[in-house]
């Protein structure tokens, strides 16, 4: 006898969500008038079934990356890319409290920072922010690194948040798509910023 093997089923008892105190999938009336019960979407099975490693990368990372002497976030850029090391000069140059620490990602520390936060250890696509209980790439990582600067950059940050996450990322995504052709490369593989 053949068992049904899917992404979304495990042969346990208890159905996914019941077995991690998820709240139960609602449920639609089939053309024939029965009751129907949706899957869980594949973010509640990833969120589920990955859970215990993502956990230990975050305690390991924070246990070198976060202690209690500094708790400060951390600024993921790339480090051949001519604008990511303008953008850290000057949030360097407008952050005198010096509240945010720079690593490339390139770097090992950036790998393991890029895991903890739930991207590909080589993705260099986007900066991100990390802080201590959350990441932040792309626009977002933009805005909240607004906010640790001198003025006026946390109202300027304030009043972009009210332009849509998704025209925001749309023109993140296209200038971070062209960043090597407008503005070229550093010639060293590694930053002046550490």
């Amino acid at each position: 006898m053949a068992t049904n093997v899917c992404c979304y089923h495990t042969p346990s008892a208890l159905p996914l969500n019941r077995r991690h105190g998820l709240p139960l999938p609602p449920q639609r009336r089939t053309a024939g008038g029965g009751l129907r019960r949706r899957r869980p979407s594949l973010q509640v099975v990833a969120a589920t079934a990955g859970g215990g490693w993502a956990e230990s990368v975050k305690v390991s990372t924070d246990a070198e990356f976060f202690q209690h002497s500094d708790a400060r976030p951390i600024m993921l850029f790339d480090g051949v890319c001519n604008l990511c090391n303008g953008g850290v000069r000057f949030v360097r140059d407008h952050d005198p409290n010096r509240s945010i620490r720079y690593i490339p990602l390139q770097s090992e520390s950036g790998r393991k920072l890029l895991q903890r936060s739930g991207r590909a250890p080589d993705d260099i696509s986007s900066v991100v922010l990390v802080e201590k209980d959350r990441s932040y790439i792309k626009s977002e990582a933009v805005l909240r690194i607004m906010e640790y600067l001198n003025l006026p950059f946390p109202q300027l940050a304030s009043f972009l948040k009210f332009v849509p996450l998704f025209l925001r990322d749309f023109a993140y995504d296209n200038v971070a798509d062209n960043r090597y052709t407008v503005f070229g490369r550093s010639e060293s593989e590694s930053c002046e910023i550490l």
